[in-house]
């Protein structure tokens, strides 16, 4: 069991990026080795393969287990299954920390690069040089179907909360809402799940502000297995969106989703 992971705000446009860490902000599920097992951030176990963590170290890792952009409903399925190996073959274990190497940031980071294992690699850190390299590598990822940037201070510590010293950077939103219900499929989707009924839970960012209770459906992003097998009533999702109402509900929402693994 681990006591809390290090968690990210929101970025600012008003802060100079200069001299922050930038990385890419992986689509995948995030995990904790604790010396022993794959946690959650909730704590609860991935039943990840023998093989797989076969050669991870005793000291704790953070970092997300990740097969490729676009591909988070896949990986998200593969880590809540208890079948061990199915899925796992095309599985990486993507690192960013070192909770309990002692120091900043760099010292962390270099800890990490000297691992050797078949299973993991770090994720490229690359300092920023200023707002303008930071909107080309943002640009760049997110045509390339990445999800974002993730910035961290120079120096700072690990903490296990979330953090000023870690911030994400997105040109869309991601949020989370409950599942009320479902509204039935037309057409090609007659006979199963056309939209998911949902209540959001609530975000404020410094662009966007989605309103904590409002109603509202997700239809687009759903495969045709989620549209057959959907997120049970009451469960928690994740939706991602650009654009709010002038009520406070999402505008053309994606889902992304479930969050049943956590």
């Amino acid at each position: 069991m681990h006591r809390g992971v290090m968690l990210a705000h929101n970025w600012k446009d008003e802060l100079d990026p200069t001299g922050w860490w930038m990385s890419e902000k992986l689509d995948g599920v995030r995990a904790y080795w604790d010396g022993r097992q794959l946690l959650s951030r909730n704590n609860n176990v991935f039943h990840a393969p023998g093989w797989f963590t076969a050669g991870l170290p005793k000291d704790h890792l953070d970092g997300e287990l990740w097969i490729a952009r676009g591909r988070f409903a896949e990986t998200s399925g593969i880590v809540r299954r208890h079948d061990e190996d199915e899925g796992w073959r095309e599985m990486g274990y993507l690192l960013f920390d070192a909770p309990e190497v002692k120091g900043p940031f760099e010292k962390r980071l270099a800890w990490l690069e000297k691992l050797k294992s078949p299973s993991c690699a770090v994720i490229p850190q690359i300092p920023c040089g200023g707002q303008r390299q930071l909107d080309s590598y943002l640009r760049n990822i997110e045509r390339a179907g990445g999800e974002g940037v993730m910035m961290r201070r120079p120096g700072s510590p690990y903490e296990r909360s979330r953090s000023h010293n870690l911030l994400k950077v997105k040109t869309f939103v991601d949020s989370e809402a409950r599942v009320l219900g479902y509204e039935g499929g037309q057409g090609k989707n007659a006979g199963v799940v056309g939209a998911l009924v949902c209540s959001a839970l609530g975000y404020k960012g410094p662009k966007v502000t989605i309103r904590k209770g409002v109603q509202f459906k997700v239809g687009t992003g759903l495969t045709d297995e989620q549209r057959r097998h959907p997120p049970k009533k009451g469960s928690i999702i994740t939706f991602r969106c650009q654009e709010v109402t002038d009520s406070g509900a999402p505008r053309f929402p994606s889902f992304v989703g479930a969050r049943d693994y956590e």
